[in-house]
Protein backbone atom coordinates (compact mmCIF):
# COMPACT_ATOMS: atom_id res chain seq x y z
CA UNK A 1 0.00 0.00 0.00
CA UNK A 2 1.01 3.66 -0.74
CA UNK A 3 1.40 5.84 1.83
CA UNK A 4 -0.98 8.52 2.17
CA UNK A 5 0.39 12.44 2.24
CA UNK A 6 -2.92 13.49 4.14
CA UNK A 7 -1.35 14.82 7.31
CA UNK A 8 0.11 18.19 6.12
CA UNK A 9 -0.78 21.66 7.07
CA UNK A 10 -3.37 22.16 4.21
CA UNK A 11 -4.67 19.14 4.21
CA UNK A 12 -5.40 19.65 7.59
CA UNK A 13 -6.82 22.93 6.92
CA UNK A 14 -9.34 21.75 4.17
CA UNK A 15 -10.31 19.30 7.13
CA UNK A 16 -11.02 21.38 9.28
CA UNK A 17 -12.58 23.96 7.06
CA UNK A 18 -15.17 21.39 5.68
CA UNK A 19 -15.61 20.60 9.07
CA UNK A 20 -16.69 23.83 10.28
CA UNK A 21 -18.96 24.70 7.75
CA UNK A 22 -21.21 21.44 7.82
CA UNK A 23 -21.13 20.51 11.30
CA UNK A 24 -23.94 22.92 12.56
CA UNK A 25 -26.79 21.64 10.71
CA UNK A 26 -25.32 18.06 12.06
CA UNK A 27 -25.20 19.19 15.71
CA UNK A 28 -28.96 20.28 15.44
CA UNK A 29 -30.25 17.65 13.35
CA UNK A 30 -28.45 14.49 15.29
CA UNK A 31 -28.06 16.06 18.69
CA UNK A 32 -25.57 13.73 19.55
CA UNK A 33 -25.59 12.73 23.27
CA UNK A 34 -22.02 11.16 24.52
CA UNK A 35 -22.39 8.87 27.60
CA UNK A 36 -19.63 8.48 29.63
CA UNK A 37 -18.35 5.04 31.59
CA UNK A 38 -16.65 7.14 34.36
CA UNK A 39 -14.39 10.00 35.07
CA UNK A 40 -11.76 8.55 33.63
CA UNK A 41 -13.78 8.30 30.44
CA UNK A 42 -14.39 12.32 29.90
CA UNK A 43 -10.58 13.18 29.89
CA UNK A 44 -9.77 14.31 26.29
CA UNK A 45 -8.30 12.00 24.12
CA UNK A 46 -4.50 12.62 23.61
CA UNK A 47 -2.37 11.19 21.27
CA UNK A 48 -2.52 8.01 19.22
CA UNK A 49 -5.57 6.16 19.83
CA UNK A 50 -8.03 3.41 18.59
CA UNK A 51 -11.43 4.47 18.73
CA UNK A 52 -13.01 0.92 18.45
CA UNK A 53 -17.03 1.41 17.59
CA UNK A 54 -19.87 -1.27 17.10
CA UNK A 55 -21.15 -0.95 13.27
CA UNK A 56 -24.63 -0.19 12.48
CA UNK A 57 -24.22 1.87 9.01
CA UNK A 58 -22.56 4.00 6.72
CA UNK A 59 -23.19 7.36 8.70
CA UNK A 60 -21.64 5.93 11.69
CA UNK A 61 -18.02 7.60 11.35
CA UNK A 62 -20.12 10.97 11.31
CA UNK A 63 -21.73 10.44 14.36
CA UNK A 64 -18.35 9.56 15.77
CA UNK A 65 -16.65 12.79 14.42
CA UNK A 66 -19.32 14.71 16.67
CA UNK A 67 -18.50 12.36 19.57
CA UNK A 68 -15.18 13.38 19.57
CA UNK A 69 -15.47 16.73 17.74
CA UNK A 70 -11.90 17.94 18.62
CA UNK A 71 -9.64 15.35 16.85
CA UNK A 72 -9.42 14.65 13.74
CA UNK A 73 -10.34 10.85 13.10
CA UNK A 74 -8.35 8.50 10.73
CA UNK A 75 -11.06 5.83 9.82
CA UNK A 76 -10.37 2.54 8.38
CA UNK A 77 -12.54 2.35 4.99
CA UNK A 78 -13.12 -0.39 2.77
CA UNK A 79 -10.95 0.21 -0.50
CA UNK A 80 -14.12 -0.31 -2.76
CA UNK A 81 -15.62 2.91 -1.40
CA UNK A 82 -12.49 4.48 -3.22
CA UNK A 83 -13.70 3.32 -6.59
CA UNK A 84 -14.22 6.85 -8.06
CA UNK A 85 -11.85 10.17 -8.30
CA UNK A 86 -14.46 11.92 -6.40
CA UNK A 87 -14.97 9.35 -3.81
CA UNK A 88 -10.62 8.85 -3.85
CA UNK A 89 -10.50 12.54 -3.60
CA UNK A 90 -13.50 13.48 -0.72
CA UNK A 91 -12.38 10.00 1.50
CA UNK A 92 -8.65 10.68 1.32
CA UNK A 93 -9.11 14.07 2.09
CA UNK A 94 -10.79 13.09 5.10
CA UNK A 95 -7.98 11.00 6.15
CA UNK A 96 -9.66 7.51 5.50
CA UNK A 97 -7.25 4.52 5.38
CA UNK A 98 -8.42 2.23 2.77
CA UNK A 99 -8.38 -1.45 3.12
CA UNK A 100 -9.23 -4.65 1.57
CA UNK A 101 -10.88 -6.39 3.83
CA UNK A 102 -10.51 -10.01 1.67
CA UNK A 103 -7.57 -9.57 1.65
CA UNK A 104 -6.05 -7.72 5.11
CA UNK A 105 -2.37 -7.70 4.41
CA UNK A 106 1.00 -6.32 6.29
CA UNK A 107 0.74 -3.34 4.11
CA UNK A 108 -2.57 -2.23 5.57
CA UNK A 109 -1.33 -3.11 8.74
CA UNK A 110 1.23 -1.06 9.09
CA UNK A 111 -0.37 2.18 7.85
CA UNK A 112 -2.61 1.79 10.39
CA UNK A 113 0.17 1.51 13.09
CA UNK A 114 2.12 4.58 11.36
CA UNK A 115 -0.63 6.58 11.83
CA UNK A 116 -1.12 5.62 15.27
CA UNK A 117 2.91 5.99 16.21
CA UNK A 118 2.22 9.38 14.39
CA UNK A 119 -0.32 10.31 17.19
CA UNK A 120 -3.68 10.03 15.04
CA UNK A 121 -6.74 8.40 16.28
CA UNK A 122 -7.40 5.64 14.23
CA UNK A 123 -11.30 4.82 13.97
CA UNK A 124 -12.08 1.07 13.54
CA UNK A 125 -14.88 -1.07 13.36
CA UNK A 126 -13.75 -4.12 14.77
CA UNK A 127 -17.26 -6.68 13.59
CA UNK A 128 -15.42 -6.07 10.15
CA UNK A 129 -19.46 -5.21 8.54
CA UNK A 130 -22.51 -3.49 9.12
CA UNK A 131 -24.26 -5.55 11.67
CA UNK A 132 -27.47 -6.81 9.92
CA UNK A 133 -28.70 -9.29 12.82
CA UNK A 134 -31.63 -7.72 14.89
CA UNK A 135 -30.96 -10.64 17.63
CA UNK A 136 -27.93 -9.65 18.66
CA UNK A 137 -26.47 -5.87 19.81
CA UNK A 138 -22.77 -6.63 19.43
CA UNK A 139 -21.17 -9.45 16.25
CA UNK A 140 -18.08 -11.09 17.33
CA UNK A 141 -14.69 -8.60 17.54
CA UNK A 142 -11.72 -9.59 14.88
CA UNK A 143 -8.45 -9.43 16.84
CA UNK A 144 -6.68 -7.19 14.54
CA UNK A 145 -6.89 -3.95 16.64
CA UNK A 146 -5.44 -5.50 19.43
CA UNK A 147 -2.21 -6.57 17.75
CA UNK A 148 -2.39 -2.97 16.39
CA UNK A 149 -2.70 -1.44 19.83
CA UNK A 150 0.82 -3.76 20.96
CA UNK A 151 2.24 -2.77 17.66
CA UNK A 152 1.79 0.62 18.15
CA UNK A 153 1.64 1.40 22.04
CA UNK A 154 -1.07 3.50 21.84
CA UNK A 155 -4.45 2.77 23.82
CA UNK A 156 -8.37 1.40 22.82
CA UNK A 157 -11.53 3.72 23.50
CA UNK A 158 -14.77 1.77 22.67
CA UNK A 159 -17.76 3.63 21.39
CA UNK A 160 -21.24 2.05 21.50
CA UNK A 161 -23.40 3.97 18.60
CA UNK A 162 -27.15 3.50 18.90
CA UNK A 163 -29.50 5.13 16.33
CA UNK A 164 -32.45 7.32 16.73
CA UNK A 165 -35.70 5.38 16.92
CA UNK A 166 -37.39 8.67 15.93
CA UNK A 167 -36.88 11.38 14.01
CA UNK A 168 -37.09 13.79 17.17
CA UNK A 169 -34.87 11.33 19.16
CA UNK A 170 -31.09 12.27 20.01
CA UNK A 171 -28.02 9.75 18.75
CA UNK A 172 -26.76 8.58 21.83
CA UNK A 173 -23.24 7.23 22.14
CA UNK A 174 -21.46 5.78 25.02
CA UNK A 175 -18.19 5.94 25.34
CA UNK A 176 -15.26 3.35 27.69
CA UNK A 177 -12.14 5.12 29.35
CA UNK A 178 -9.08 3.97 27.05
CA UNK A 179 -7.62 0.17 27.55
CA UNK A 180 -3.81 0.14 27.49
CA UNK A 181 -3.32 -3.01 26.22
CA UNK A 182 0.62 -3.68 26.39
CA UNK A 183 -0.12 -3.45 30.34
CA UNK A 184 -3.34 -5.91 29.66
CA UNK A 185 -0.34 -8.73 28.09
CA UNK A 186 2.88 -6.87 27.83
CA UNK A 187 5.16 -6.89 24.46
CA UNK A 188 5.16 -11.04 24.84
CA UNK A 189 1.63 -11.79 24.22
CA UNK A 190 0.58 -14.73 22.72
CA UNK A 191 -2.22 -16.05 20.51
CA UNK A 192 -4.66 -16.96 23.81
CA UNK A 193 -3.72 -13.69 25.48
CA UNK A 194 -5.10 -11.51 22.46
CA UNK A 195 -8.08 -13.81 21.88
CA UNK A 196 -9.02 -13.17 25.64
CA UNK A 197 -8.45 -9.45 25.55
CA UNK A 198 -10.69 -8.97 22.45
CA UNK A 199 -13.21 -11.14 24.15
CA UNK A 200 -13.07 -8.56 26.94
CA UNK A 201 -13.45 -5.64 24.46
CA UNK A 202 -16.40 -7.25 23.12
CA UNK A 203 -18.21 -8.11 26.47
CA UNK A 204 -17.27 -4.60 27.09
CA UNK A 205 -18.82 -3.25 23.91
CA UNK A 206 -22.21 -4.72 25.04
CA UNK A 207 -21.89 -3.00 28.34
CA UNK A 208 -21.64 0.16 26.84
CA UNK A 209 -24.38 -0.95 24.45
CA UNK A 210 -26.77 -1.42 27.54
CA UNK A 211 -25.67 1.99 29.24
CA UNK A 212 -27.38 3.90 26.11
CA UNK A 213 -30.26 1.23 26.36
CA UNK A 214 -30.50 2.45 30.21
CA UNK A 215 -30.44 5.93 29.47
CA UNK A 216 -32.86 5.45 26.78
CA UNK A 217 -35.65 3.80 28.73
CA UNK A 218 -34.74 6.34 31.94
CA UNK A 219 -35.61 9.46 28.91
CA UNK A 220 -39.03 7.31 28.19
CA UNK A 221 -39.76 7.24 31.77
CA UNK A 222 -39.13 11.10 32.08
Amino acid sequence: MKKQNNDGFFSNLFFDLVRIVISPPGFLFFRVKVLYENKAARKKIRGGAILASNHLSYVDPVYLMYAFWYRRIHFVTLKELFNTKAKKFWFTKFKCIPIDRENFNMSSFKEIVRNLKANHMVGIFPEGRILTDKNISVQDFKSGMVLMALQSGKPIVQACIRKKKHWWDRIVIAVSEPVDVMKLCGLNANLNDIDSITKKLHDKEEELCKMVESYRKRKVRK
